[in-house]
């Protein structure tokens, strides 16, 4: 039996991997009843990781880690140039409408931010760590389940999954139609983010598996979440899943052995042949996503508005036009995160959103360099690999428009500083238990 000492109490930990199931399987469509303003219950959990991150680093009784962090840093700066560009559209005139979308945007991105902020500093060890992510894996494999559901049968169970209290912000369709075939949503708001958010879980199903199948603990049951995941995946029939897959894949496949790269080719092409043969036309409606371009309405759609954006952007190149200004109908959608960011938060907005990305993703690799640790090291590869999915993503889609994916794309850059913070405590533990050098030290030659 435990003893009282061994159970260990939730802490910040289970407060993301909270997040994480809240986040992933209560339908994005849904909000907190009774309020002003439209709130998730994802984002409320964000909320109240903020208040918790703000407390704990306020004592050192708390159990908040302290010290440098580059993944931090980059959160800040992306806070002030967020709340920079809020002070600056605010002191003149807005649209009543207007300011009250920028008011709503900027609770919201405190959430997301509170999380990542409790990621990077509330992780206690790698075990949390793993908690989080195996968590994430789990749910992304359900996700995969509730979307092939819909995809293979019209059979929709987030009209089921009406958390008590809530209210349905948008009434949108979960099943669409591309090329003849279904396009699904399961529980995210568009097929889109559907596919970005399975991309992004993806590696980390692999990493596991992978983990599992060489160290010879049982990986049939990580096998089948992967399978799960890659399901959804192209049940969602996503030109930017396709595309932030490829990103990670290649980040993967150089950093994997030779042993790793035969053995996912191989899974690849296995995946690849029980897809056209057990769900017709589905391939194919992929592959025409990239083989007829030059006639893609959608990207032509997407692409005539990049004078607009420009032209918008000339005015106030600096600062923006204001977080949560620039949206439907009163102006044409973007279709582009980072002319989006430009437009409403300027250079300095985009530096700052851009930054977030590319610093987790230098944390992770950072981490990847340091450690030791078999295991760590391919954790390391892999949080990179998931972060080139929104990375890339964003140029494709507005990922600050999309709840789930946003959400998730900060938490996962929360948790490469904290892989980084517990790699650099590892490597201090070394140091202060390593034997001092036994060989005299050389004198001055006479």
């Amino acid at each position: 039996m435990r003893s009282p000492r061994d159970v260990r109490g939730a802490d910040s930990a289970t407060l993301c991997a909270v997040f994480v199931v809240v986040l992933i399987l209560v339908p994005a469509r849904q909000v907190i009843g009774g309020l002003p303003f439209d709130l998730t219950y994802a984002e409320a959990i964000g909320l109240i990781a903020a208040a918790w991150w703000c407390c704990a680093h306020l004592t050192s009784t708390l159990g908040a880690a302290k010290g440098p962090n580059m993944v931090r840093y980059a959160i800040y700066f992306y806070v002030i140039t967020f709340l920079v560009t809020y002070a600056y559209t605010t002191a003149g005139f807005l649209p009543s409408y207007e300011l009250a979308l920028s008011d709503h945007v900027l609770v919201i991105t405190v959430g997301v931010v509170g999380m990542a902020l409790l990621a990077v500093d509330g992780m206690s060890g790698h075990d949390r760590l793993d908690l989080v992510l195996k968590t994430l894996v789990v749910a992304g494999a359900i996700m995969g389940v509730i979307g092939g559901l819909q995809f293979l049968f019209s059979l929709d169970l987030t009209q089921y999954l009406q958390m008590p209290g809530s209210r349905l912000r948008t009434v949108e369709e979960t099943i669409l139609q591309r090329n003849g075939v279904n396009r699904v949503a399961s529980t995210a708001t568009h097929p889109i983010e559907f596919g970005v958010v399975s991309a992004m879980v993806l590696p980390l199903a692999l990493h596991y598996a992978f983990d599992a199948w060489e160290r010879g603990a049982p990986a049939l049951r990580w096998w089948f979440l992967c399978a799960l995941v890659a399901g959804g995946m192209a049940f969602s029939a996503s030109r930017s899943t396709v595309l932030g897959l490829v990103a990670s894949g290649l980040i993967l496949l150089a950093g994997w052995n030779k042993s790793r790269r035969l053995r996912a080719g191989a899974g690849l092409i296995g995946f690849l042949v029980l897809l056209r043969l057990f769900v017709p036309g589905l391939l194919g409606a992929i592959i025409g996503l990239f083989s007829n371009l030059d006639n893609d309405e959608s990207l032509r759609w997407r692409t005539n508005d990049y004078s607009s954006a420009l032209a918008e952007f000339a005015r106030h190149p600096w600062l923006g036009r204001g977080n949560g200004t620039w949206f439907p109908p009163h102006h044409p959608v973007f279709d582009n995160q980072y002319l989006l960011t430009a437009v409403q938060g300027g250079v300095f907005g985009l530096l700052g959103f851009v930054g977030l990305f590319v610093i987790g993703m230098l944390a992770a690799l950072r981490a990847r360099r340091i450690s030791t640790d078999a295991r760590t090291r391919d954790l390391g590869l892999t949080l990179a690999a998931a972060l080139a999915v929104p990375l890339l993503g964003c140029a494709t889609f507005d990922l600050n428009s999309f709840t789930t994916a946003n959400s998730l794309a900060f938490l996962l850059i929360g948790l490469a500083g904290a892989l980084l913070r517990l790699v650099r405590r590892d490597a201090r533990a070394r140091e202060a238990v390593a034997p001092p050098s036994t060989n005299p030290r050389p004198g001055p030659v006479r």
